[in-house]
């Protein structure tokens, strides 16, 4: 673990912390039964505003070997985002005229779960993903070549030099992740063909703000980005941001495509005339962030020790990691919520991180019957309450936390 003394992406010592969260454990760290009684390492989780660049970050790094050699989390057993990956190859592909001679990397690919539909296409594909478990799925059960590295500098050079350079460059929901940050929009950069484009997708900070979204803040993501403070770490790299997209996938996300030396897109400047006008560049737009989250907080345990002493039986849907975020700063433990249900076979089995909750399969509802169910994975509830169609029908609940604390 290390402090940071300057911004990540422009330098600046101006820090100016806009929330606390306290010490927790590593939220994608979760349990097995032997590691139930150890002691868990828990880290300060502190968020930083840069008033130079308009950066929002975390202000203490753990170093990426902890969090993400062996990692838990596989894009595929969401349908929700498998259909937003293929979509967005098909696109793509016609747009971009790409071919059997065309070069497609995924940083951070996960097993596969994206470069697949270009595999299926006869398109050359590279991923680079550092957890082994994760790459050795995509490498044995999908057929997708990856390199299992950290993405920087170095290995974009290494890459280039072995003749690699990539037609489209894809990096979702991995940038944040980033320690060296300028490291790796250099790396973009170098394994970037001149005329090529990189498809970068990240957590909107807006969306997350007005939408009191706390629970996206773990340690993996280091950095919370707005289009303004995107701009302002591409441009020095000679990277311009030609169109940018708003989606509603993760609680909100920005879609960007970047290519070297073009002029900035007409939507681009439009985003940012728009955040300029929210104030996001300036700390008063933070300043009830704060006081937002804590209000959610007290709401939520009030509602869920209301149930409990009615005699009410709680679960919760999804071992994700802003699940944990937002279990354990809320301490919501055993006392309020008997288990988890995940879909996701490695997670079964396993206990959250810091609360202890055993994890099961989706089934366990149905099983159980429990009076409400939490649903910690709210970004995507619209999947889950289809899947979950027979729970309700029996008369189970879900309660939805996040941006207010809702039943349905």
């Amino acid at each position: 673990m290390s402090s940071i003394e300057v911004c990540r992406s422009c330098d600046s010592p101006s820090l100016e912390v806009i929330l606390s969260l306290g010490r927790t454990p590593l939220a994608n760290a979760l349990l097995d039964d032997e590691q139930l009684n150890r002691p868990e390492p828990e880290y300060p989780l502190e968020l930083a505003f840069c008033p130079v660049c308009s950066l929002v970050q975390l202000t203490e790094t753990v170093p990426p070997d902890l969090l993400f050699r062996e990692y838990l989390y596989f894009s595929s057993f969401s349908d929700t985002m498998l259909k937003h990956a293929e979509q967005l190859v098909e696109g793509l592909i016609e747009k971009r005229r790409l071919d059997g001679k065309s070069l497609v990397v995924e940083i951070a690919s996960n097993d596969g779960y994206l470069l697949q539909y270009y595999h299926r296409k006869k398109i050359r594909t590279l991923g680079i993903e550092p957890a082994v478990n994760v790459a050795r799925v995509a490498r044995e059960e999908r057929g997708i070549p990856t390199v299992c590295e950290f993405f920087g500098e170095d290995l974009a050079r290494s890459l280039r030099e072995d003749g690699k350079q990539a037609d489209v460059i894809h990096a979702h929901n991995v940038l944040a992740h980033a320690a060296d940050l300028k490291g790796f929009v250099r790396g973009i950069k170098l394994l970037l063909k001149d005329g090529g484009v990189a498809v970068i997708e990240a957590p909107y900070l807006v969306d997350l703000i007005e939408h009191c979204e706390f629970d996206t803040i773990y340690h993996e993501h280091l950095c919370y980005f707005s289009l303004t403070s995107l701009v302002n770490l591409f441009r020095p790299h000679d990277l311009s941001v030609v169109h940018v997209e708003r989606m509603p996938i993760h609680g909100g996300s920005l879609r960007l495509f970047l290519a070297k030396n073009s002029p900035q897109g007409a939507v681009v400047d439009e985003l940012l005339r728009q955040e300029a006008e929210r104030g996001i560049s300036h700390e008063a737009f933070y300043a009830a962030f704060a006081d937002r989250v804590g209000k959610l907080k007290t709401d939520l345990v009030d509602i869920l020790s209301g149930l409990k002493r009615s005699g009410k039986r709680i679960a919760a849907y999804g071992a994700a990691a802003k699940g944990s975020t937002l279990l354990n700063y809320c301490g919501i433990g055993r006392k309020l919520i008997d288990f988890v249900v995940d879909r996701s076979t490695y997670k079964q089995g396993r206990h959250m991180p810091g609360v202890h909750l055993p994890i099961y399969a989706p089934e366990k509802l149905l099983e159980e019957v429990p009076d409400y169910v939490l649903l910690l994975t709210w970004n995507f509830a619209d999947e889950i309450l289809r899947q979950q169609s027979e729970y309700r029908r029996r008369g189970g609940r879900f309660i939805i936390p996040v941006p207010e604390v809702r039943v349905l």
